[in-house]
């Protein structure tokens, strides 16, 4: 068979039903194929959004995303969206296609070294030269992107290797990777920390909710009575309801949650970074607070600077292990009883019907449609991080969001991605009109693949968090950040043959809203918001300045 046949043949063979992708010349024969195929080609309208929907798709199950493009600036436009997964450890097979083999180096028609291009972006690297090595580097990649600390993995495919022909009974061939070593020693000195601490505190991350440890995460925290506190990629690790999940940590987090870190004895870091995003001077304990770190990639052992037992594991393991060796509850009533009031005092004061609309507002009434069977998206910026504050998050893989590189233009392709991922679900994503206007074409993607989505549009007219870093820290000398004549989004999503609605008064919003997820198909729902809302706790970049706290009655 074709080399084109064989790689589809191996991705079935592999369950993958999605893929996300754009045409090129190198690449005719693949999509000559996909004719024929079992697997579901999903066509964007950018190859930067292929990315990013295969990275909603895997975001949404757990599964590895598959995205394709064509050779030059089909793949150079997808590194954006590669380096996104990347940034946030998804698991991502990337297809790029390449100018035939004996030409490389010649600067041929749309040739560019996409195999060392994706290197710093990706956790590994294939180039197909014979077409007998493609079931190895198939093979081999898809079980990498899984494995470990999941991330993207890169398969360049020059043309003539994918034309070639390869013996069919070769695709069935296996090679095997080695696995990730596993250091499980320092559970009893993890036991020892835990029962002599009295102020403990989990620190569950994007490894956490990568690992299906959900559940191992909410029976720590009820033995030993500790909350919760997440970076931006553990929101849903347990419902946002739970007493002890005390929610976001670090330059947009909640006050409560910064208390509870600030005060604690004990970290117990569970799949996450200690990034600079999440743990500052301003969000940091004492010195004497210690760390008992989970995680399966070494490389994140001392970021926290402090005393350290490291658990090198799978979190759903190594959260079973400690569980089963701590051998029943260690109570800190004291300690669990006061950050159960911090959480009560940290509410926000807000009138929901004044005039602009403020975005708290939307996260409210958004709220009414958010159940069990509802997957969010959010771009990036202030939409972001109110959809991280008031959105009522039940489950792990509910909130999908671009944490460490902070994307714009990720949140409709991923919602996109996420749709075709979980048909069953209703899928929104929030968005600002900055980021909107990034990725709008792929309004197309979502109408003409019957993938409907509603696009709750916070509309400001401005690249709102970039303002709000002009006007709190550099004297409100605003550059370049007012967008000024905005498009009519209604408009545009009807000149895409999906619906438009527009929200100008308070009282409009739930209607709109209901009317957006009753349709069955793509909307934009476009809210005229407050340019002068901010997205309130902000941690200011000069530890020497004090939070700015805004409504927060704490």
């Amino acid at each position: 068979m074709k080399g084109s046949r064989a790689l589809l043949k191996m991705l079935e063979d592999r369950d993958v039903e999605t893929m996300f992708g754009y045409p090129g010349g190198a690449v005719i024969p693949i999509y000559d194929e996909i004719r024929d195929s079992s697997i579901r080609h999903v066509l964007v309208r950018h190859e930067q959004c292929a990315a990013h929907a295969a990275d909603g798709y895997a975001r949404a199950t757990g599964k590895t995303g598959v995205c394709l493009s064509t050779s030059g600036p089909g793949a150079t436009n997808m590194v954006t969206g590669i380096a996104t997964a990347y940034a946030d450890s998804i698991p991502m097979l990337a297809l790029t296609g390449q100018v035939g083999s004996k030409v490389l180096g010649s600067e041929a028609f749309q040739e560019v070294d996409a195999y060392s291009l994706m290197m710093s972006v990706t956790k590994h690297n294939f180039r197909v030269t014979d077409v007998k090595r493609l079931p190895h580097a198939i093979d081999e990649a898809w079980q990498i992107a899984a494995s470990g600390r999941p991330g993207p993995v890169h398969v360049d495919l020059p043309v003539d290797q994918i034309n070639a022909q390869i013996d069919e009974a070769m695709t069935n061939e296996h090679f095997g990777i080695k696995k990730p070593w596993e250091d499980v020693s320092g559970i009893p000195d993890a036991v020892r920390l835990i029962k002599e601490c009295q102020k403990p505190v989990i620190f569950a991350g994007g490894g956490a909710v990568g690992a299906g440890a959900s559940d191992e995460v909410k029976r720590l925290s009820q033995m030993i009575g500790a909350p919760i506190v997440t970076p931006l990629m553990g929101i849903g690790i347990v419902p946002s309801a739970d007493p002890l999940n005390m929610g976001a940590l670090g330059m947009h987090g909640r006050m409560c949650a910064m208390e509870a870190f600030q005060n604690s004895d004990l970290i117990i870091a569970v799949g996450t970074k200690f990034s600079d995003r999440t743990y500052s001077p301003h969000t940091e304990p004492s010195k004497k607070c210690r760390v008992i770190q989970i995680d399966i990639d070494a490389t994140q052992f001392g970021k926290s600077n402090r005393t350290s037992v490291d658990i090198k594991c799978d979190a759903k393991k190594a959260l079973g292990l400690l569980i089963d060796a701590l051998g029943g509850e260690t109570r800190h009533d004291p300690w669990t009883r006061q950050v159960k009031e911090w959480k009560k005092r940290c509410t926000c004061n807000y009138d929901y019907y004044t005039s602009p609309i403020v975005p708290q507002k939307v996260m409210k009434e958004l709220n009414s449609f958010f159940d069990e069977d509802t997957i969010i998206t959010t771009d990036v910026g202030q939409n972001q991080m109110w959809a991280m504050h008031f959105l009522d998050v039940k489950r792990p893989r509910q909130l999908l969001s671009s944490g460490s590189f902070g994307t714009m233009g990720f949140g409709l392709p991923a919602a996109i991605g996420a749709k075709a991922a979980r048909p069953d679900c209703k899928v929104a994503t929030v968005v600002g009109d900055g980021g909107l206007q990034m990725v709008v074409q792929e309004l197309a993607t979502a109408v003409a693949e019957k993938l409907p989505v509603v696009v709750v549009l916070l509309n400001n007219g401005w690249l709102g968090m970039v303002k709000q870093w002009q006007k709190l820290f550099w004297d409100k000398r605003y550059s370049e950040t007012e967008l000024g004549d905005d498009p009519d989004f209604c408009m545009i999503a009807q000149a895409y043959k999906a619906k438009g609605i527009h929200v100008e008064r308070a009282g409009e919003v739930h209607d709109a809203l209901k009317e957006a997820f009753d349709c069955g198909e793509t909307c934009v729902v476009d809210i005229k918001c407050d340019p002068e809302e901010d997205a309130l706790p902000m941690l200011p970049p000069n530890p020497a300045l004090a939070p700015v706290k805004g409504r927060c009655k704490f």
